[in-house]
């Protein structure tokens, strides 16, 4: 239903109720600057469960790209809108709603004089999704949307302070 392996889903349900140490899992994404000017500059070849893609992203044009990749801010926003989207997607399938339609837009307005270095001002002002959705009565969908709210990873990254660890690993 909607486009979700329910039984896959159900499946995966039944065994963190089950083994509550099986929800935990880990995501590792790992890229390359490239130092050849006029490439893309960063470039990061993510495998999924039926392939791979390789991705490449740079600086916008008038921050110091070359206008040959998507900038990291729209993998950012795609990510997740993308996230939000299979949540209220599998959520409503969960909930036995059959949708119609469902397309998400993620957007943000933001002030570079701090990544310029010429402000401490925060960067990113504020982020917001326009969902727009049918296949169930209104009222549904609102309790769709704070689910998938509630239950989004990509909207816990954006609304929530998560510990940030660095490390520098030199050769």
């Amino acid at each position: 239903m909607n486009n979700v392996n329910l039984p896959e889903m159900q499946k995966f349900v039944a065994t963190i109720r089950k083994d509550p140490t099986q929800a935990k899992k880990n995501k590792r994404v790992t890229g390359s600057w490239i130092l050849e000017e006029g490439k893309p500059q960063f470039v990061s070849t993510l495998e999924y469960a039926k392939g791979r893609v390789v991705l490449s992203a740079e600086l916008a044009p008038f921050a110091g790209g070359w206008g040959t990749s998507p900038d990291p801010i729209q993998y950012c926003l795609y990510g997740i809108a993308a996230c939000f989207a299979v949540t209220f997607a599998a959520t409503a399938a969960s909930e036995g709603i059959r949708l119609t339609n469902l397309e998400v837009t993620a957007e943000n307005w933001m002030d570079l004089r701090k990544q310029m270095g010429l402000a401490s001002e925060n960067i990113v002002d504020r982020v917001k999704f326009t969902v727009n959705a049918d296949g169930a009565s209104r009222d549904k969908l609102e309790k769709l949307m704070t689910l998938a709210k509630e239950r989004c990873p990509g909207v816990e990254c954006i609304t929530r302070t998560i510990p940030l660890e660095l490390e520098l690993k030199n050769g």
